[in-house]
């Protein structure tokens, strides 16, 4: 059984709880989680050299780190449904959502880390009004551009709707008053994807 640090406030370890289940391999992977088993969540992640997570420890003992590389890895693992095309060009334009849709989440992860470990009076404003630019420009890119989903989410979809479940969670949804074509987005996303409504931190105690 594969081990998968987890936190339920994280949408880079929702990536790969989505992956998981859309994958169907959830016979296959335990997530060890601060709040189910602190002290076992504590000795993988600090097996990675980041002390991050997500980290996958695999059947064999090797360790993944990077929800990109742990999500890449989960695909291989059953051929149907495909989460990242084998062919070049389909391959690249999923990367690259998923490329977007991550940077957005670390935007915004920093303005939250920024308002967390500083106080008050010591926020950088500069900073903040930088990233948060970043979440804007991405979020309205995407209103527009945005691919319609297919029958199964790819993985740059997913990536998408973690980011998305990251602002409701840390920005109180104020993306929604701007962008309703990523809101129907997201509410067809979480109609295909159940995992994607099971996962999400909103009104969780202590995320």
């Amino acid at each position: 059984m594969m081990k998968l640090t987890a936190s339920v406030a994280s949408p880079f370890v929702r990536k790969v709880c989505l992956t998981v289940a859309i994958k169907g391999l959830s016979d296959r992977v335990q997530e060890v989680s601060d709040t189910s088993d602190p002290q076992a969540n504590k000795d993988i992640r600090t097996k990675n050299p980041l002390f991050k997570i997500p980290t996958l420890i695999c059947d064999d003992g090797s360790m993944l780190h990077d929800s990109h590389v742990i999500c890449e890895y989960l695909d291989t693992l059953k051929a149907e449904p495909r989460l990242i095309p084998a062919d070049p060009e389909g391959r690249i334009r999923v990367l690259s959502l998923a490329a977007l849709a991550d940077g957005l989440i670390e935007s915004a992860l920093l303005i939250v880390l920024e308002k967390r470990f500083r106080p008050e009076d010591k926020w950088v404003q500069s900073w903040i009004d930088r990233q948060q630019k970043k979440v804007d420009a991405s979020l309205d890119w995407l209103e527009t551009n945005l691919p319609p989903l297919g029958d199964v989410p790819n993985y740059g979809d997913l990536t998408v709707a973690c980011g998305l479940g990251y602002l409701d969670l840390r920005a109180r949804g104020s993306w929604r008053v701007k962008h309703p074509r990523l809101v129907a987005w997201l509410d067809q996303f979480a109609a295909k994807v159940p995992a994607y409504e099971k996962t999400s931190a909103v009104g969780v105690e202590g995320a």
